[in-house]
């Protein structure tokens, strides 16, 4: 069974938000010698992040409604 997620739905957007926050926060300078220390890196970015951080995504899209 296939299932069709458009590649502009809002979810997707707001994933690709947090993705780059992890990217720029933690992966980008940061320096691994093991799987399990990048393991641990970004679960402690996870854990932080909901403990302090976490809210809504604020859409702020104006543009013009997307065309079929």
């Amino acid at each position: 069974m296939f299932h069709y997620t458009p590649t502009h739905g809002s979810w997707l957007n707001q994933i690709e938000l947090w993705f780059c926050i992890l990217t720029r926060r933690i992966l980008r300078y940061g320096n691994f010698h093991s799987p399990d220390e990048l393991v641990t890196a970004v679960t402690a970015f996870i854990k932080g992040w909901n403990e302090t951080e976490a809210h809504p995504f604020r859409w702020t899209y104006e543009g013009l409604p997307l065309v079929r």
